[in-house]
């Protein structure tokens, strides 16, 4: 992907195969992202393979609202990628990025926004949030301190 609307990078004093178990583990995701509380995997499912779904549960503030996830890349070490939809509609695209690095991993978080405009106004009315790119970079730069938390233990 050329343009990611935000990206976010830390380095981590741990194995990139250790990082990649905790993240890919969508059941953890609540641990590590101030907004996802929860994920559960979709019946048929029960690990980050290409093409495994789940239900993700969110909040800001008072809001709260579901969206679903599709894997649609898994190589463990290396990257694991999303799409966040609701039914067939693709509303964003994560991905994260593992490099090894002198004495750990730098990992990168992305995310492409693709909502279109009318789409994009109806987000403060669902989530409470007027800027979804600020508060993505603020919730991926804490998704990535409680990883790193949890990572170089």
């Amino acid at each position: 992907m050329s343009e990611w609307t935000v990206s976010v990078t830390r380095d981590i004093a741990a194995d990139s195969g250790a990082i990649y178990d905790l993240i890919a583990d969508i059941t953890r995701m609540g641990e590590w992202s101030p907004e996802n509380t929860a994920c559960t995997w979709k019946d048929g499912f029960d690990s980050p393979v290409v093409g495994a779904e789940w239900i993700g549960d969110n909040v800001h503030d008072e809001f709260e609202w579901q969206t679903e996830g599709r894997v649609t890349e898994a190589e463990r070490g290396q990257v694991f990628a999303f799409d966040a939809k609701v039914g067939d509609f693709v509303f964003s695209k994560w991905r994260y990025e593992f490099e090894p690095i002198d004495g750990g991993t730098r990992v990168t978080e992305h995310t492409l926004d693709l909502r279109p405009e009318e789409v994009k106004a109806m987000g403060p009315k669902m989530s409470g949030i007027e800027d979804r790119d600020a508060r993505n970079r603020e919730t991926m730069e804490a998704t990535l301190a409680a990883l790193a938390l949890a990572a170089e233990r």
